[in-house]
């Protein structure tokens, strides 16, 4: 009963209007192709990172195949770090556009 009465009062309650403007995002004049630039190059930096990382990670493990099994294991136990990595950069402008709008 609790549960219901609150549930109707706040879905009846007004939706409070934000006090501070939220005006859209606008490039400085001259900088936006800038500003492509660098995002292209960090999408470059990134890309030659996570395939780099990938084979450091692959590397490990066929080298510890042969009584280095810590060498192997630390190998594996990259992978998931160097796809984690690469999927916080993929999501990265999404996160940080939803976020900022």
């Amino acid at each position: 009963m609790f549960v219901d009465w609150v549930v109707t009062a706040l879905a009846v309650a007004p939706v409070p209007t934000p006090l501070v403007p939220d005006p859209t995002p606008v490039p400085i004049p001259g900088l936006a192709p800038v500003a492509e630039t660098f995002l292209a190059w960090g999408k470059w930096v990134l890309v030659v990172a996570g395939v780099l990382g990938m084979f450091i990670c692959g590397g490990m493990m066929i080298l510890g195949q042969r009584n280095r099994s810590a060498t192997a294991v630390d190998g594996a136990a990259g992978i998931p770090w160097v796809l984690g990595g690469l999927t916080l950069a993929a999501v990265g402008a999404t996160v940080v556009g939803v976020v900022v709008r």
